[in-house]
């Protein structure tokens, strides 16, 4: 009885440490890279444009094909090399940047980014007059998901009206703090960390692909 006994606890002993391994593999699973949030960042910052051009600097949508075309065209302008350019380049930037499911034909006749040149056949890129006010984004939380990632962002702006400090202000324009011009951005990273409640947040859904990153959705 005693050695059924010593057999039973030698197996209970085994069997919690499998769940504990499993667990400790589950959380290094979860574990995010300071490389992957780098990569995160970077691509966010590829897509995230002006509230004074676009309405919205990230608009919400669940299927990019209906997301608002202004944005998606000012995205193209935004990562082009090239002041001219052609529709094949504009079409094939949208397709890298959003992925193969993007079947959007940019319009033969230029639009509000890309003008046509009748001279040179090919489109231009129009001119992005922006005011003295940054259109930001702060990496609030990230979890990685089967897909690939959910991102939770914080969406403020940086006012630079004033030539002595920075002026943080959420979508409403409403003032949250203030820090000098020529303190580091940690400073105003933490001014928005410290005042979380008082901004808007989007939820951003991401796949990897092919070693770079394609945004499937956004939500508030």
């Amino acid at each position: 009885m005693k050695k059924m006994f010593i057999i039973i606890m030698i197996l209970a002993i085994i069997f919690i440490g499998m769940l504990v391994y499993r667990n400790i593999l589950a959380d290094a699973k979860n574990n995010i890279s300071v490389k992957e949030i780098e990569n995160i960042e970077s691509y966010i910052s590829q897509i995230y444009m002006w509230k004074e051009i676009t309405t919205e600097a990230l608009p919400e949508f669940d299927d990019i094909n209906k997301a608002n075309e202004l944005w998606i065209w000012e995205v193209v302008k935004r990562n082009l090399e090239e002041y001219e350019t052609t529709k094949e380049e504009i079409e094939q930037k949208a397709k890298e940047i959003f992925g193969e499911e993007f079947d959007k034909k940019f319009p033969k006749e230029g639009n509000q980014s890309f003008e046509y040149d009748e001279e040179s056949g090919n489109y231009l890129a129009t001119e992005t007059n922006l005011n003295e006010k940054e259109d930001s984004f702060l990496l609030n939380n990230i979890e990685k998901t089967k897909e690939g990632y959910k991102v939770e962002i914080i969406e403020y702006l940086e006012d630079y009206s004033d030539k002595e400090n920075v002026i943080i202000e959420n979508l409403q324009s409403e003032e949250i703090g203030k820090t000098n011009i020529n303190q580091s951005d940690t400073k105003i990273q933490e001014i928005v960390k410290n005042n979380k409640e008082r901004f808007n947040k989007k939820t951003i859904y991401l796949v990897e692909n092919e070693d770079r990153f394609i945004v499937k959705k956004v939500e508030k």
